[in-house]
């Protein structure tokens, strides 16, 4: 059995997890990562993405994130999520809203750099979108 550590997922509505856990795979702004007990510290953000949870029972659980901020030490995980909701609870039609909104951002964007950030965004928010709704 691995080390299990301290796991938090913070929403501004709420608090979705606090349990000891044996790993947890974040979408980090540069790639995912995996957090593993005895981490060395890393605070970096997230970009939207999923979360997967793997608890000290064997149990795995997913959750939807659209962004936030990830605070990693060696005995503990803190991520506070701008969003965030269980996979089975994601409302697809605001995943959708969210991807349309973004497309409009673009259109209307006022420098070249906003345009390209809210590129990058819509490319998570697509990928996320086609890992969560099947074709």
């Amino acid at each position: 059995m691995a080390e299990s550590f301290k796991f938090e997922l913070v929403s501004p509505e709420r608090l979705l997890v606090s349990e000891e856990v044996e790993s947890v795979i974040v979408p980090g702004k540069e790639g995912e990562m995996t957090v593993l007990a005895r981490h060395m510290p890393v605070m970096t953000t997230m970009r939207p993405g999923l979360v997967t949870v793997r608890t000290t029972d064997g149990r795995t659980e997913r959750y939807v994130v659209y962004g936030g901020f990830v605070d990693i030490l060696p005995d503990s995980c803190t991520l506070l999520a701008e969003f965030s909701v269980h996979e089975n609870d994601l409302d697809r039609a605001d995943l959708g809203r969210r991807v349309q909104e973004t497309r409009d951002a673009i259109s209307q964007a006022e420098s070249p750099e906003h345009r390209t950030k809210l590129e990058e965004f819509l490319h998570q928010l697509v990928t996320l979108e086609n890992a969560m709704i099947p074709a």
